[in-house]
């Protein structure tokens, strides 16, 4: 496809993107735009549109992507949305995207839409999966029965994107920009449906054996009862054993990196007659938290959502959340609570995000309230640390991750525990059903995955982490580089902090860490380190063994080790997270309740092990 974008500041035609979810709708936004987008909030609303920009002969164009949505009649946030933008008028045209290997499904949308308003380019896309399929649909017969243009694109190869927006062009100058909008449709629902089934019979050719039968066969083992879960579990494992392993070298370059850094900008400073207080202050404290944090942090994270993305692209976490629906609808929640608790995995603000995908606002109560049940991307380095010295030294590396797996697991059984409790107490109500659809099986596009996952997923959270390393790299600073008879701040509040830290199963300095790891769970066991080192700066350990001497020389036996990988499992989520709850719930109640729930159940399982070991 040619490239038409150019730089405008006006858009002189605003164009909105409807259909149903997974007909690569997005894909078609993300073609057309490229890097010319943005995102931000409906007005009145938490649901989130994104927005791009197309240049075409010289006529400026505003791409709206709306929110996909099966049907007019509004279920949910997202929903509502989108139906209010179609019966708005607020736009010059309408790209109906469907699927060309669902177009039954499709064309129920497309008929309520043509009830509102004829200002539309029905837009066929994945053409190309549909021929691979053997799939053949009359394109001039779908127009003339239509009575609106139709265009056939392959997206995601970027192929008929220009004759695309050729007819979008030709379609807002020939309809009647003043047209009424229907508030009514005209036909019911029953009648649509019957006549989508009608058209899409007339204008779709199936070949002679079903096209579907290799996926009908992947489904019966994927989703199946017996099959399905232990799946799921071992490609969970794997995920984390690719994320540990994988991001071990890029972290050390990372980290040397930073380390470098902050060398040369001390020494440039101090040639510039810098205090040597301030230097530290600076360089010591503040960049060097936010280096930990990026080091830290970034590689797992980026490999996590690739690899998180990949599953989405191929259509599996439908079936996740399909295999899960059964036990939440006991646990009287919501069956896509199970994405959410997935995107969790790898930050549980994105999850806390996603929540939004549910429709009873009760539901979603749920979903949000035990997210930070199954540990996010921050919490992994601080578990695989304390798991590799004390629990898988000299082992295999698949041993961490299945240990890895075990925590996790035992996540996942809390939150369904508290969302079970939560329905039965504060959150009282029946689950609701929702209609699941399961996606064809597609070939995923690498590279568009590696881009799209690192700039929306891993860029958008390591920039609200690092927003809150630097004011906590301020106060790490200063609480332990100010003294008092020779003892710091730290260690006051340390040893201040021991008692509820020893009948934790832990010690003070361990529960001062969590709590001014508040900013970030990656700082947890470098703030451990710094406290127990006597350092003014976050330190890390040069090995496993340089490491597990440093704990063991400060009291740290096997029941330490298991009280603080539980307490890390279990303990209020990080700042960013507690700022997205609040964003989304816009209460504090919901977001005390967020920090509290995981909390207390960290303190009864900490101090349950330890009399359970001195009971031993």
């Amino acid at each position: 496809m040619k490239n038409n974008r150019k730089k405008s500041e006006k858009s002189n035609y605003i164009i909105g993107l409807a259909g149903n979810p997974n007909v690569g709708k997005s894909t078609v936004f993300n073609a057309l735009t490229g890097l010319r987008q943005h995102t931000g909030n409906w007005p009145g609303k938490t649901v989130t549109n994104a927005r791009g920009t197309y240049c075409y002969q010289e006529n400026n164009y505003l791409l709206v992507d709306i929110p996909g949505t099966y049907s007019l009649v509004a279920h949910s946030e997202e929903e509502e949305v989108a139906r209010e933008f179609i019966e708005s008028g607020n736009y010059h045209a309408l790209i109906v995207v469907c699927d060309a290997t669902s177009l039954q499904r499709n064309l129920n949308l497309v008929f309520q839409i043509l009830e509102i308003t004829r200002r539309v380019v029905v837009c066929v896309n994945l053409m190309d999966e549909a021929k691979r399929k053997h799939i053949m649909v009359d394109l001039g017969e779908l127009s003339h029965l239509l009575g609106v243009p139709v265009v056939a694109t392959s997206a995601n190869r970027e192929e008929g994107l220009l004759e695309l927006m050729k007819t979008v062009s030709q379609t807002v100058t020939t309809t009647n920009p003043d047209e009424v909008i229907q508030a009514n449709s005209q036909k019911s629902a029953e009648e649509l449906v019957k006549k989508a089934r009608e058209i899409a019979n007339k204008v779709t050719t199936y070949p002679k054996i079903r096209h579907n039968q290799k996926e009908e066969k992947l489904d019966r083992i994927l989703t199946n009862k017996w099959t399905g879960i232990p799946i799921m579990l071992c490609l969970l494992a794997t995920i984390f054993w690719l994320t540990l392993v994988g991001a071990n070298y890029p972290s050390q370059l990372l980290s040397t990196w930073f380390y470098r850094l902050e060398e040369c900008l001390r020494s440039t400073a101090l040639w510039l007659n810098c205090p040597a207080t301030i230097c530290d202050f600076l360089f010591g404290g503040v960049l060097r938290t936010v280096g930990q944090i990026v080091s830290v942090m970034l590689p797992p994270m980026a490999i996590f959502f690739i690899l998180f993305t990949l599953l989405e692209d191929l259509g599996y976490l439908p079936r996740v959340a399909f295999n899960l629906d059964q036990v939440f609808q006991k646990c009287h929640a919501c069956g896509k609570q199970a994405l959410t608790m997935c995107m969790g995995f790898g930050c549980n603000a994105v999850g806390v995000t996603g929540a939004r995908i549910i429709d009873s606002k009760r539901e979603r109560l749920l979903a949000i309230l035990t997210n930070s049940l199954v540990p996010c991307n921050g919490k992994f380095p601080t578990l695989l640390a304390i798991i590799s010295v004390f629990f898988a030294q000299n082992k295999p590396s698949y041993i961490g991750a299945l240990l890895l797996t075990g925590l996790v697991l035992l996540g996942i059984v809390m939150t369904f525990l508290v969302s079970w409790v939560l329905s039965k107490t504060l959150l009282r109500g029946e689950s609701s059903f929702f209609i699941l659809e399961l996606p064809p099986y597609r070939k995923p596009m690498v590279g568009k995955i590696i881009v799209r996952s690192f700039i929306d997923r891993t860029l958008f959270v390591l920039g609200r982490a690092v927003t809150v390393a630097v004011p906590a790299g301020a106060i790490l600073w200063m609480l332990s580089n100010i003294f008092i008879n020779d003892h710091s701040l730290l260690y006051y509040l340390g040893s201040l902090l021991n008692p509820v830290g020893i009948l934790l199963g832990l010690d003070g300095f361990i529960l001062i860490a969590f709590i001014l790891g508040l900013p970030a769970n990656e700082i947890v066991l470098p703030i451990i380190l710094m406290a127990y080192t006597g350092m003014g700066s976050l330190t890390e350990a040069e090995s496993f063994a340089s490491l597990q001497e440093i704990l063991v020389q400060n009291g740290w036996t096997n029941l330490t080790a298991v009280c603080t990988l539980l307490f890390s499992m279990f303990h209020w989520p990080c700042a960013t997270t507690l700022l997205t709850v609040k964003k989304e719930t816009g209460s504090l109640k919901w977001t005390f309740l967020t920090a509290l729930i995981p909390t207390m159940i960290g303190i009864v399982l900490c101090i349950s092990v330890k009399f359970l070991f001195l009971i031993l």
